[in-house]
């Protein structure tokens, strides 16, 4: 419906220029595809990549996005992809018939806004911006999502993503243990440095967040 609010969903590979062209859009296409198989329901129009190292879709409502913002970024840690991606999640009016086929064709202040703030993100050490209608939201939004990338930028995948994964995947520093052949003195003590509990912890009250809007 014209001049509906809807939700946008930008990103872009940061530094970019700096990694394998082919291996990186091998992965950021398969990436794209995935997510947008899984989350398929919560689609208006689908993740779409537009210029190369970016895309862009549209949402049915904010919880949706943030679930999906969620696991992009839990596949990423979980697969090594190599490469890291800036959001900006951005409420407002589309002016054009919504294409959900391919997020082409579409034109309205929603838009055109949250293209302007991927770009001012660059400038900062956000690699996430929320822009909601409910300002409160909006701003508990982008304060707990920055806990959240406090802690997995603090993360380092090239020595420990084997580990990661297994704690992303099974939680409890036991199981993981077991699954690795370590002690589980070893693994509780990763458990710890690497804020495992207050990662999950984060990522509930986001997704909580969000489901309140």
């Amino acid at each position: 419906m014209k001049n509906k609010e809807y939700i946008v969903l930008m990103a872009d590979i940061i530094d970019s220029r700096n990694a394998n062209q082919n291996d990186l859009m091998f992965k950021f296409k398969e990436l794209t595809a995935e997510v947008n198989r899984t989350h398929k329901k919560d689609i208006l129009s689908p993740m779409t990549i537009t210029l190369g190292d970016e895309f862009q879709g549209l949402l049915k409502n904010i919880s949706a996005a943030i679930n999906l913002i969620l696991e992009l970024e839990e596949k990423l840690m979980m697969n090594n992809a190599g490469f890291k991606l800036r959001y900006v999640l951005y409420e407002g009016k589309i002016d054009t018939p919504i294409n959900t086929e391919i997020a082409y064709g579409m034109l309205g202040e929603a838009l055109t806004k949250a293209r302007e703030a991927l770009e001012n993100t660059k400038s900062t050490n956000n690699r996430f911006y929320f822009n909601l209608k409910k300002q409160h939201a909006a701003e508990a939004l982008n304060n707990s999502i920055s806990i959240f990338q406090n802690i997995t930028d603090d993360w380092k995948l090239d020595t420990d993503q084997e580990l990661i994964s297994s704690f992303l995947t099974w939680k409890d520093y036991k199981i993981v243990a077991a699954k690795l052949g370590k002690t589980r003195s070893q693994i509780w003590k990763r458990h710890k440095n690497l804020k495992i509990e207050p990662y999950f912890a984060i990522k509930q009250v986001t997704q909580y967040i969000a489901a309140q809007v």
